[in-house]
C-alpha cells in the first residue's frame, strides 16, 4: 500500500510528509515559476502605454469546407470527409452537411506605430500547429506572433483541428489577417460589459458554483466607414449535442449574424473563460435553442451597444508572455485516449497575452480557462477602475485550467482535462494578475 501511495503522489506532483500524508508543493519553489518571474521583470521594465488616435480594419473570410468530394483538393478547400470537433461521443462520424457557414473574422487595431490583430474564428479551438503555420505565412509581411491574439467560438459543431489540414485553414486565416490590415482607417472606439446571467450556469457544481455571467464587448467604428463589434461570453458553445453532425457555429454563430444584421458590418465572438460554464435559460431544442440563445444575447448586447460612448483616442498597451508550465501530468493511457495517435500539445509554445484599450483590459489564455477564476480577476480589476475580460484558445490548447480547490473532483474538466496538476490554476491566476497590472500602469 505504501508503494502505491508513493506512486500516486509522484504522478500528481506531490511530496509525502514523514507520516505518509500527501503534501502539496508550492509553485513558488518550482523552476517554471522562477522563469516566469524573470519574464515579468523584463516586461515591467520594457512595456509602455501610449495615448493616441487609432486606426481599425476588418475582414471576414469563409472557412466553410466543401464536403463529400471524391478526393481532397486542399487548395480549393474541398474534402472527401471532414470531422466535427468537441464531442468524443461522435466517434469517427464525419460531417453530413452544413447547417450554417463558418468564418474567420479579424479586427486590426493600429495605435501610433503599434499594430495589434485580434483573430476570431467559428472554430472549436486553436492548436499550436495551426498557429505556427499562420505565423510562418505572415513572416514575409513583417507580422510577429506577439501582434496576433487568437481566439475561437469553441463551437462543438465546427471543424475538428485534427481532422482537416492546417495548411488550408492557415491560408484562410492569413488572407483574413492581411485583408484587415489593408483596411486600416481612422476609427472611434468604445467598450462595455453587460449582464447576461440568465444564459449561463456553473456545470461543475451547479447552483453552488459561481457564474461568470457578463458579456464583454468592444466597438470599433471607422470614421465614415465600417463598424465592428467584438463580443465575449463564457457559456460553452454546446447547445448542439453530439447527435448533431451538421457544421454550425452554434449559438455564437447566431449572435454574430444577429449583430451583423442589426448593428455592425462585422461581429466577432470570442469564447470567454468557459471552464465550468455551460449554456442555460432557453426552453427549446437543437438549432432552435441555439438560435434563441444567440439572438437573445444579441438583444442584450445591442441595447447596451447603441448607447456606448465612442472616443477618437485610446490609451493602449499590450504584452505577450511565454507560459512556462508544470510538467505534463497525464498517464499514457489518458494521452492515447484523448489524442488518438496525434501528438499532445507542446506546452513550450503557448502564450498569455493582455491588452488595454482605455478602461477595458482583455486577457487571453491558451486553454479552457476557469470562469470562476476569471470572475475573480475581473472583480480585482474593476476595483482599480477597469472593465476586463478573459478569453480562451489563444493560439494553442492546454486543456482546462481549473481552481485548485476543484482539482481532485471526479469531473471531466478536472480528472480528464486538468493536464498540468493541482497548481496550474493558482499559478496562472498569479501570472494573469501580474500581466494585467503591467498593462494598466
Amino acid at each position: 500500500m505504501g508503494k502505491f501511495v508513493i506512486i500516486i503522489a509522484a504522478f500528481l506532483g506531490f511530496s509525502l510528509s514523514a507520516t505518509g500524508q500527501v503534501v502539496g508543493v508550492s509553485y513558488y519553489d518550482c523552476d517554471y515559476y522562477k522563469k516566469s518571474i524573470v519574464q515579468l521583470d523584463s516586461l515591467r521594465k520594457n512595456n509602455t502605454s501610449i495615448d493616441h488616435s487609432l486606426e481599425a480594419g476588418f475582414s471576414k473570410v469563409s472557412i466553410t469546407p466543401g464536403l463529400h468530394y471524391p478526393k481532397d483538393n486542399v487548395a480549393e478547400g474541398k474534402f472527401k470527409n471532414v470531422g466535427l470537433g468537441g464531442y468524443s461521443a461522435r466517434g469517427t462520424n464525419f460531417a453530413t452537411g452544413i447547417h450554417d457557414s463558418i468564418f474567420v473574422r479579424v479586427a486590426a487595431i493600429k495605435v501610433a506605430d503599434r499594430l495589434m490583430i485580434l483573430v476570431g474564428a467559428d472554430y472549436l479551438r486553436m492548436f499550436q500547429t495551426l498557429t505556427d503555420e499562420i505565423v510562418s505565412m505572415l513572416r514575409e509581411d513583417g507580422i510577429s506572433r506577439d501582434q496576433l491574439m487568437f481566439t475561437a467560438t469553441h463551437s462543438h459543431s465546427s471543424l475538428d483541428p485534427g481532422k482537416i489540414t492546417d495548411r488550408w485553414l492557415a491560408s484562410r486565416f492569413s488572407l483574413a489577417i492581411r485583408s484587415a490590415i489593408k483596411d486600416l482607417k481612422p476609427a472611434l472606439i468604445g467598450s462595455g460589459n453587460v449582464s447576461a446571467a440568465s444564459y449561463v450556469r456553473n456545470r461543475v457544481i451547479d447552483e453552488l458554483g459561481t457564474k461568470n455571467d457578463d458579456f464583454s464587448y468592444i466597438i470599433l467604428q471607422q470614421i465614415g466607414g465600417k463598424k465592428a463589434i467584438i463580443g465575449s461570453f463564457s457559456a460553452h458553445a454546446t447547445v448542439m449535442s453530439a447527435k448533431n453532425l451538421e457544421i454550425s457555429g452554434d449559438y455564437p454563430g447566431y449572435w454574430e449574424r444577429k449583430m451583423e444584421k442589426n448593428f455592425a458590418n462585422y461581429a466577432i465572438f470570442c469564447a470567454g473563460a468557459m471552464g465550468s460554464q455551460g449554456p442555460a435559460g432557453v426552453d427549446a431544442e437543437g438549432f432552435e435553442r441555439a438560435r434563441k440563445m444567440g439572438e437573445a444575447l444579441g438583444d442584450i448586447v445591442l441595447k447596451s451597444a447603441l448607447t456606448t460612448p465612442m472616443k477618437d483616442k485610446v490609451v493602449f498597451s499590450a504584452i505577450t508572455m511565454k507560459l512556462n508550465t508544470p510538467e505534463f501530468n497525464m498517464s499514457k493511457e489518458l494521452v492515447d485516449g484523448l489524442f488518438a495517435g496525434r501528438q499532445p500539445p507542446a506546452p513550450e509554445g503557448q502564450t498569455l497575452q493582455a491588452f488595454r484599450l482605455n478602461d477595458m483590459v482583455w486577457i487571453s489564455t491558451p486553454a479552457d480557462f476557469s470562469g470562476e477564476i476569471a470572475l475573480q480577476i475581473k472583480n480585482g480589476l474593476y476595483r482599480k477602475g477597469f472593465n476586463a475580460n478573459v478569453t480562451g484558445f489563444n493560439g494553442g490548447y492546454l486543456g482546462y485550467i481549473v481552481p485548485s480547490k476543484y482539482y481532485f473532483r471526479d469531473h471531466y474538466e478536472t480528472k480528464t482535462m486538468g493536464w498540468f496538476g493541482p497548481n496550474m490554476g493558482d499559478y496562472t491566476t498569479d501570472l494573469i494578475r501580474q500581466i494585467a497590472d503591467i498593462v494598466i500602469r
